[in-house]
């Protein structure tokens, strides 16, 4: 079963040079390097108009899918991470309220989600398929 969809990771490639699709598919070192090398100096970002097929076969073996889609939590980070939109989807009300209050925890909080969205939501999809 598909957790990620080739589509978005499409979409965010657009803003690939910041690394986005790197997050998205599970990938927060190489995203981060991206982040601050735009994207390994434009090259590594058009290589990866390539690598998406093979990037998202992997994080759908990755992580868990269920009734908590990765593709609604990764727009509403990658598009409204500031008012922790993607935190109420998740179900985490107090830190979406925190992070709608602060600019998404200073934008510390949203670093950080970026790392670890995927692992969130396979771990909400774990608890809601017990």
């Amino acid at each position: 079963m598909d957790s990620h969809s080739k589509v978005i990771g499409y979409v965010l490639w657009i803003f690939g040079f910041m690394g986005a699709h790197r997050f998205y598919y599970g990938r927060p070192i190489s995203g981060t390097l991206y982040f601050f090398t735009l994207g390994l100096f434009f090259i590594g970002w058009i290589v990866d108009l390539f690598l998406i097929p093979s990037m998202d076969r992997a994080a759908d073996l990755r992580f868990i899918p269920g009734p908590t889609d990765y593709n609604v939590a990764w727009v509403l980070l990658t598009f409204l991470g500031v008012f922790g939109i993607h935190r109420f989807y998740l179900g985490k009300w107090l830190t979406g309220l925190i992070y709608l209050l602060t600019g998404g925890l200073f934008l510390l909080g949203i670093i950080y989600d970026y790392w670890t969205l995927n692992t969130q939501i396979s771990e909400v999809n774990s608890r809601l398929g017990r």
